[in-house]
């Protein structure tokens, strides 16, 4: 991670279309970002395997895509509108505002350097609201909702009662949520809108404990299987004072950001707590029936919330790296595991002229069929390469004047820059071969 700093993430995301900032020309939105060309397609990229890990690949746990605004009972239920607070403080000569937990109230204020000038801690909840309808009274107050799992929680039993889902079980989510962070930082780190991939575990809760270790290690092998660094990955038990309302366990799976070691997602032990309480705010009933036992009880629930947005930064810090090639020679190459890769591959030709362009056309237009690529029809091959490099495409092919003799073109490899002849027409199923093969530095 030496070579990696905010900075130089920022600056490439900007130049190469991964992320820009939301409303640049007003002079942008603190802790609100757009996703470019690229940073939409590695971000669908990292949502399609994700979901696929938690859906398809396991038979006992379906989809949900439940809607942001929710009846405000909810979020009394959910204990977000007592417990969903930050302590802040106020300097008082400037204004500036701090989360009382982030600094030290006897120093000056680090904006104005002035002395004594903190507010007494405040709190200040989180969730933005809004109204439904043209009258804005109480009535008709509601929240944007700060986390997905809610939405799993009050469909508990449209689930059971809809599907053949039997305990354990879960119902997984990929959604947005809003958080009004009063201090955002760090890029796309952390924002006031952001994506949750969120699961919620259903089990009975004398095996409630079992099931939270077996998501803790499916949740770590999950980043490797992404070809994230294992160095870059570790667990971060939460202590009682860290522990949310609603646990009775939680771990975070942290990564070795430019700025440190950071939540990445989160593992929780919720106990019955969620659905208990939405039982009791809306007076309909959250138990389960054990068709084997005959018994009636409340699940407990196994959480696992990984950020969306918070993936997208881990991705390209992790895969971003400056190589030395000598002579002064610097390239810029994100290692991204091809699978989350924005371009999969691109086509060019030496050069325009004597029908190596229309056969670089066809052959990228045989492609796309089958994955995202990008025709090269500017500039030389070398820059041509390093441009790809940059943005992590793994694969680039080239048709010269031996293709129009043999039907063949060039493969070169991001990671090693190794290159090699293969016949054009097998070049899709050459690429599918190495993808499913890739180890970096391939």
């Amino acid at each position: 991670m030496s070579d990696v700093t905010m900075e130089k993430i920022v600056s490439l995301s900007k130049r190469r279309g991964f992320v820009y900032q939301s409303s640049e020309i007003y002079g942008g939105l603190s802790g609100s970002w757009d996703y470019g060309p690229l940073g939409i397609e590695l971000k669908k990229n990292i949502q399609n395997f994700w979901w696929r890990e938690m859906t398809q690949l396991h038979d006992n746990i379906v989809g949900l895509d439940a809607a942001i605004l929710m009846h405000p009972k909810t979020w009394h239920a959910s204990g977000h509108v007592e417990n969903f607070t930050d302590p802040m403080v106020d300097c008082k000569n400037c204004k500036s505002r701090f989360r009382a937990d982030q600094i030290d109230l006897t120093a000056p204020c680090p904006v104005c350097g002035a002395k004594n000038s903190f507010t007494e801690p405040r709190k200040f909840n989180l969730m933005f609201t809004t109204h439904l309808g043209p009258v804005q009274d109480d009535s008709s107050l509601l929240y944007l909702r700060p986390e997905t799992a809610q939405g799993i929680f009050v469909n508990f039993k449209n689930v059971v009662n809809s599907t053949r889902v039997k305990i354990p079980f879960g119902i997984a989510q990929v959604g947005k949520a809003f958080r009004n962070e009063i201090t955002t930082k760090n890029f796309i780190f952390r924002t006031v809108e952001f994506e949750q991939m969120e699961m919620q575990f259903f089990v009975k809760p004398s095996e409630a404990g079992k099931w939270f270790e077996f998501w803790k290690e499916e949740r770590i092998k999950y980043y490797q299987k992404l070809g994230i660094h294992p160095e870059h990955l570790r667990f971060h038990q939460h202590g009682p004072d860290e522990l949310a309302h609603y646990a009775i366990d939680a771990f975070d799976i942290q990564f070795l950001f430019p700025m440190g070691w950071q939540e990445l997602e989160g593992i929780h032990s919720r106990s019955d707590y969620d659905l208990r309480r939405h039982a009791e705010f809306s007076g309909e009933k959250m138990e389960y029936l054990d068709q084997e036992t005959n018994e009636r009880y409340i699940p407990f629930v196994i959480e696992t919330s990984a950020g969306l947005t918070r993936s997208v930064l881990m991705a390209l810090c992790d895969a971003y790296e400056e190589q030395n090639l000598g002579e002064g020679d610097v390239r810029t190459v994100l290692h991204l595991h091809p699978h989350l890769s924005p371009v999969k591959v691109a086509v060019m030709a030496v050069v325009k002229k004597d029908g190596l362009a229309e056969i670089a056309q066809e052959l990228e237009k045989g492609l796309r069929e089958e994955m995202t690529t990008q025709l090269e029809m500017t500039g030389n091959i070398g820059k041509n390469y390093r441009r790809q490099d940059e943005i992590g495409t793994p694969y680039c092919l080239t048709v010269d004047y031996q293709t129009k003799e043999d039907r063949t073109v060039t493969i070169r490899f991001r990671d090693s820059m190794r290159q090699e002849r293969i016949p054009m027409a097998e070049a899709a199923q050459r690429i599918r071969a190495f993808m499913k093969d890739y180890t970096r530095g391939q």
